[in-house]
């Protein structure tokens, strides 16, 4: 009898272990795509209420800028106009280098160079849990890039993290930040690209939407321009919750609804690491 349970247990570890694995991949996925990433911000269609939530994914909002007029694509896995012909590999590719299966690159828009830092862990959880939403058939317009496209990578993201370096507090915020893509945002354009060596967070991006124009603010410990003034939860609050120190309304584009999704513990740390970014004036 007790053999028998026990060759019921191995069993039972045997065809429950792999699921669970598979499971907890999914979840973590989840919660990257529809969180921290902020995927759907860029990739779900919006209409006049918001995010067509019946759409997630399938494509959604355009620009036309100096270097490209493009559409963000269908994820879904839609075989003939999303990702379901897409391996593990090519998603891989695309995440993390920005280069399609085709060998063209991304245009600059998609954050690619912000997840070099992603660990191979959280890559293949992001590519496990968009296998499994559902598949929508949307085409939308090719790409035209007017200049050729770039890679930019904020400095210290240059290559994947491994799961030991997430154990200190300070990188895991720098980590979370980072595949948030916060200084793609936050950080000015120059004429060479995004000023992370001069400007980290010192903000001032312009982005015109439904809303009319948002300036991107100072993130860095400035007392008097940036956010070296406000406690931490009032930094929590305005990415959670989008209100200011002053409890003001902020505006889109940044996606107060993902990272209102975003845990305790991922919130302190990216405090944490916004603690530490220099003043900028």
């Amino acid at each position: 009898m007790i053999r028998i349970g026990s060759l019921a247990l191995v069993i039972g570890v045997l065809l429950t272990g792999p699921v669970s694995a598979e499971s907890e991949l999914v979840a973590r996925g989840d919660y990257l795509v529809n969180g921290i990433l902020t995927c759907g911000n860029c990739h779900t269609p919006k209409g006049p209420s918001g995010e067509i939530r019946d759409k997630a994914f399938s494509g959604g909002a355009s620009w036309d800028e100096p270097p490209f007029k493009v559409t963000a694509p269908n994820i879904t896995p839609d075989t003939e106009t999303g990702i379901g012909n897409y391996t593990d590999a090519e998603l891989r590719q695309l995440l993390r280098k920005g280069i399609k299966r085709n060998g063209a690159r991304v245009a600059m828009i998609m954050p690619s160079g912000f997840y070099e830092i992603m660990t191979d862990r959280d890559l293949d959880a992001v590519i496990a849990y968009l296998r499994t939403i559902k598949p929508i058939r949307n085409a939308v317009p090719e790409p035209v890039y007017k200049m050729a496209q770039g890679h930019p990578v904020p400095p210290g993201g240059e290559s994947p993290y491994t799961e030991a370096v997430l154990g200190d507090k300070v990188q895991q915020g720098f980590y979370l930040a980072t595949i948030a893509h916060c200084m793609e945002c936050h950080t000015p354009m120059g004429p060479q690209g995004r000023e992370f060596a001069t400007s980290m967070g010192a903000g001032g991006g312009k982005f015109h939407g439904p809303w009319g124009v948002s300036v991107s603010r100072n993130i860095s410990t400035s007392k008097t321009k940036g956010i070296g003034g406000w406690t931490d939860d009032e930094i929590k609050r305005a990415i959670t919750q989008g209100v200011s120190k002053d409890g003001s309304k902020l505006n889109p584009p940044m996606g107060f609804h993902y990272y209102a999704t975003v845990s305790a513990a991922d919130l302190d740390a990216i405090v944490a690491y916004l603690r530490t970014v220099p003043p900028k004036e």
